[in-house]
């Protein structure tokens, strides 16, 4: 028996909205936000991160990336910047660093005075990562003290945004696990496709050193600059079989 428009259309009724807050619309809908659960969804999550830490470079705060593949599969970015921000945040009423992982469209990058210019893709980087993650650490370094917040199960706080000492130093550090209960079995992180993105990424930023480790396969950390830009185009020539 088919349904009547009378009875479509009593069905049809608010209960039939769903609304989907936090971060739970990349969960929902990966491919609108990585395109795909396939290798280059699975990477683009890599690149998002890499490339705040590049919106610090291109900004002139930050001089140094270094990305390193560990071998429970999760992957790790470093840099020297400025750290996230760890005020509370005016408008979400919970620290900056927290807004960042875990709310949509929150960035520095939205204000002219911080960021000129940027590499990321539209500001919404670190949560969607944090959203299709299993579990993701931030641990970030600014104005003299260290800042740490763990999340579980596609960007939920497991702990707050704590203080665990002091440093000298300033930057943001950030290690994540893929959940691999919504990318395709079986994937992980390939070494060239990172290389690759690295040395690009360099020569189109002078003054930028980004290094990779392979900590899986046990290749040592390798250093990608401007300088080596001639690398690329070796590279290049090899691939289209031109001298």
């Amino acid at each position: 028996m088919t349904q009547t428009n009378a009875q479509a259309s009593d069905a049809y009724s608010g209960d039939s909205i769903q609304v989907l807050k936090g971060l739970d619309p990349v969960r929902k809908r990966p491919g609108m936000y990585v395109g795909g659960t396939d290798t280059t969804g699975f990477h683009h999550c890599l690149w998002e991160i890499i490339d705040n830490s590049v919106d610090e470079a291109m900004a002139g705060h930050c001089h140094n990336i270094d990305v390193v593949i560990h071998k429970d599969g999760s992957a790790s970015i470093q840099d020297d910047g400025r750290g996230i921000p760890v005020d509370i945040h005016p408008g979400e009423g919970i620290p900056t660093a927290t807004v960042v992982f875990t709310v949509l469209h929150a960035g520095g990058k939205f204000d002219n005075s911080n960021y000129k210019v940027s590499g990321g893709l539209h500001g919404v980087g670190a949560s969607v990562a944090n959203a299709l993650a299993s579990k993701l650490e931030v641990l970030v370094k600014r104005n003299g003290k260290k800042w740490q917040q763990i999340f579980r199960n596609g960007g939920k706080p497991e702990t707050d945004l704590v203080d665990i000492g002091t440093t000298n130093r300033s930057g943001t550090y950030v290690r994540f696990w893929p959940d691999m209960t919504i990318f395709d079995e079986g994937l992980a992180f390939e070494d060239e496709r990172i290389v690759q993105r690295l040395k690009t990424t360099a020569y189109l930023n002078p003054g930028l050193t980004l290094t990779l480790t392979n900590e899986r396969d046990g290749v040592e950390k390798r250093s990608f600059s401007a300088a080596s830009f001639g690398e690329i185009l070796d590279d290049i020539a090899a691939k289209s079989g031109k001298p």
